[in-house]
């Protein structure tokens, strides 16, 4: 992992990429995407996540959190290795999922250069992790995070995105709660 992504401060908020591997886009299903929601609310409620903020994109997450108890580092490890078993699985047994052989053949390939992986890989073993030291920061990576569908073209507006704490930051009624910064 560089240098500059590491997670130094475990008990400062942090803006975090998780990509899945091969840039493969798993989260064009709502069934996958969907596996990412119950994952960050289960974080919030019993493992201690402050989420300020998230996008979920075809194929990667970009999240602003913080870990009350000041294990950052844990908690990001916990969520990729339960989300990355718990996604595995569902493409494996999803009879719907056409991509199937392709998507698992990507896992498999991406494994084969990491010891921990096993035989299949699901997320990139990097985070990307930039510590948000100051307000206006976050709020840089807010923004930033809130405008990914809309660079990507999907939306007009960021609050228009469902898979987006844009929309609880516009006073809509998002798909899971936040912590409001």
């Amino acid at each position: 992992m560089g240098e500059a992504y590491q997670i130094r401060d475990q008990e400062t908020p942090y803006f975090l990429t998780f990509q899945v591997v091969g840039w493969a886009d798993v989260f064009s299903r709502k069934c996958y995407r969907d596996i990412i929601l119950e994952s960050l609310n289960y974080c919030r409620k019993e493992k201690g996540m402050y989420l300020f903020g998230y996008v979920i994109m075809t194929n990667h997450l970009h999240l602003i959190i913080q870990q009350k108890n000041g294990d950052l580092s844990g908690l990001v490890r916990d969520f990729k290795k339960f989300t990355s078993k718990s996604l595995l699985k569902a493409v494996k047994e999803n009879p719907q999922e056409s991509r199937k052989e392709w998507l698992e053949m990507i896992f498999g390939y991406h494994a084969k250069f990491n010891k921990r992986s096993g035989l299949k890989q699901f997320w990139t073993h990097e985070n990307h992790a930039v510590e948000l030291y100051r307000a206006e920061v976050l709020e840089s990576r807010l923004k930033y995070i809130h405008e990914n569908p809309v660079r990507a073209g999907w939306v007009e507006s960021p609050e228009d995105y469902l898979y987006s704490s844009a929309r609880n930051y516009s006073g809509l009624s998002g798909l899971i709660e936040i912590d409001f910064y």
